[in-house]
C-alpha cells in the first residue's frame, strides 16, 4: 500500500455565527465609513450609486499573496488579470506592486502598453488574437499563450517574416479532479494533444517555447486541483527537457482562486468555504517540490490571480428608493442600482449593510434594482434591518468583474472613486452622460426630424 503524503493539521475559524433556537444568528453593524471616509459624505459628493475602491486594501492583498508564495518557493511572479478589473488606476496599483499584465484581447493589450507595462512583461492569453495583434506582441517580446492549432499555424507563418522568434507557451487543459473540465480553451493533456502542440513548436525551430500555461477553472474551492495541475505541467516540462534538451522557463498556473464572497446556494459564508491564499500556495508549492526538478533548475511560477486580490477591495454604495410589500407578504426594497451595475448578483449572495444606525428589528427582505426587468434581483431573500426610503446601503466585495461586465442599460453608469492610503478620494472613472453616449451615434439625414403625419 502506497504511503500517503503527510498533510499538516490545520485549525480554521468558522464565521457562520452563533446559533439560537431560530437558527444562525447574524450580527448587524452599520457600515458608516469606507476606510476613513463617511459613506454619506461620499454619496453627497459623488452621487448615488457609487463604486468605491480602497488602494490600501489592494496593496495589502498583493503583498500578502506575494509573501504566501515567496516564503514557500524561490521564484514567483504575479500578472494582473486585466479582464477582472481593467480600470487604469487599479491596474497601475498592481503594476506598482510588481505585477506584470495578463491580457486576453488586443484592447486589453493596448491598455497595458498605455499603462507603461514593458512588452516583455505582458502575457497575451485568449482564443482570439488577430495577425496584427500577434505581430505587435512578437515585436514587443511579449509572452504569447497559444490556445489552438489554428493560432499555432498562424504564428509559424508570421515567424517566417518576423525579425525575432515569438516567445510562446501553450495553454493546457486537463483533468484535475474538478468537473466539468474546462476543455474549451487550450490543448488537452490526457489525449496527447498538448504534447503534439509542443512537438510542433519545437520542430518548427521558429518559436521559443518559454513556458506552459493552464487555467483550470473559476472560483476554485479545491487547492488540490492546482496541485494536480502543477504536477501535470511539470511532467510536460520535464519531458521537454528530457527529449529536446530545452528547459521550460516558467509554468503559469493561471487564475481562478476563489474570493471570500458567498456563492449562491452555499450553506456557509464564503469566509468559511473559500480557501485562503496560503492554502493554495501550500498545495501548489508542495507539488512543485515533489515534481522532480533539480533544485537549481526550478521553473518560475506565474499566477494570473484576479478575483481573490480585488473582490474585497471595492464596495458599491447606493440608496433605498422604495419599500414595498410582495404578494406573499414579504418585505421588499428597491435600490437605485441593479444587475446592470452588479452582474455578480447572479453568482453571489452579496453581503448588504446599512450605512446608518437602525433599530434592532430585522425582517426577511427581497432586494431589487431599478430596472424594468424581472431578473433585476440583487438578493432573493436576505435578513435585513428595517431600512426606509432614502437610507444608504453598502454592498461588499464587488471589485471583480462588475466594473468590466457592467451594462449601460436603462440607466447611466456611475462614478468610480478610489481612496488612497492617506484617505483622499480620487475619481478614477467619471459617470456617463447622455451627451457622451449620443456622441457615438450617427443619425442619417432623413431620420433627423420627425415627419408630420397627414
Amino acid at each position: 500500500m502506497k504511503k500517503l503524503t503527510y498533510e499538516r493539521p490545520l485549525i480554521k475559524k468558522l464565521n457562520a455565527g452563533l446559533m439560537n433556537k431560530f437558527g444562525t444568528r447574524t450580527e448587524y453593524v452599520p457600515v458608516t465609513h469606507i476606510e476613513t471616509v463617511p459613506v454619506k459624505q461620499l454619496l453627497k459628493k459623488y452621487g448615488s450609486p457609487l463604486f468605491v475602491i480602497s488602494e490600501r486594501k489592494i496593496r495589502l492583498n498583493c503583498q500578502h499573496a506575494f509573501t504566501a508564495f515567496t516564503t514557500r518557493y524561490p521564484k514567483v511572479q504575479f500578472a494582473w488579470s486585466y479582464k477582472t478589473n481593467y480600470l487604469n488606476a487599479v491596474c497601475n496599483v498592481f503594476h506598482q506592486e510588481g505585477a506584470w499584465a495578463e491580457v486576453v484581447s488586443g484592447f486589453e493589450y493596448q491598455k497595458a502598453i498605455a499603462n507603461g507595462v514593458p512588452g516583455n512583461k505582458i502575457i497575451f492569453n485568449g482564443p482570439c488574437k488577430t495577425p496584427d495583434e500577434l505581430i505587435t506582441a512578437i515585436h514587443n517580446g511579449s509572452l504569447i499563450h497559444i490556445d489552438h492549432f489554428d493560432e499555432l499555424n498562424t504564428l509559424i507563418d508570421l515567424s517566417a517574416t518576423a525579425k525575432k522568434k515569438p516567445r510562446v507557451a501553450i495553454r493546457v487543459n486537463m483533468d484535475t479532479g474538478v468537473y466539468p473540465i474546462w476543455d474549451r480553451f487550450g490543448f488537452n493533456y490526457e489525449s496527447g494533444q498538448a504534447w503534439n502542440a509542443i512537438r510542433r513548436i519545437l520542430s518548427s525551430h521558429k518559436m521559443d517555447l518559454a513556458g506552459l500555461h493552464c487555467h483550470i477553472g473559476t472560483f476554485m474551492l479545491v487547492p488540490g486541483a492546482y496541485a494536480a495541475a502543477a504536477t501535470k505541467l511539470s511532467q510536460l516540462a520535464l519531458r521537454v527537457k528530457s527529449e529536446y534538451g530545452k528547459a521550460v522557463h516558467y509554468l503559469d498556473l493561471g487564475g481562478g482562486f476563489a474570493s471570500m464572497n458567498t456563492l449562491k446556494g452555499s450553506y456557509l459564508p464564503g469566509n468559511d468555504t473559500s480557501p485562503t491564499i496560503d492554502e493554495f500556495a501550500e498545495a501548489i508549492t508542495t507539488a512543485m517540490y515533489q515534481a522532480g526538478f533539480r533544485k537549481d533548475a526550478m521553473p518560475l511560477l506565474v499566477f494570473e490571480t484576479g478575483r481573490a486580490l480585488i473582490d474585497d477591495t471595492a464596495s458599491l454604495l447606493g440608496t433605498v428608493i422604495a419599500v414595498k410589500t410582495l404578494s406573499d407578504a414579504r418585505r421588499a426594497l428597491v435600490f437605485d442600482f441593479g444587475v446592470n451595475l452588479l452582474p455578480t448578483a447572479f453568482w453571489y449572495d452579496h453581503k448588504i449593510s446599512a450605512a446608518q444606525e437602525f433599530s434592532h428589528h430585522t425582517e426577511d427582505t427581497a432586494v431589487f434594482g431599478p430596472l424594468c426587468m424581472n431578473i433585476d434581483v440583487i438578493r432573493e431573500n436576505v435578513n435585513l434591518p428595517l431600512l426606509k426610503k432614502g437610507d444608504s446601503v453598502v454592498v461588499h466585495k464587488v471589485g471583480a468583474y462588475n466594473m468590466t461586465q457592467w451594462m449601460q442599460f436603462i440607466t447611466l453608469r456611475p462614478k468610480i472613486v478610489m481612496i488612497d492610503a492617506g484617505g483622499t478620494t480620487h475619481i478614477i472613472r467619471d459617470n456617463e452622460t447622455l451627451n457622451y453616449l449620443s456622441s457615438l451615434e450617427h443619425v442619417p439625414d432623413h431620420l433627423k426630424y420627425m415627419k408630420e403625419r397627414h
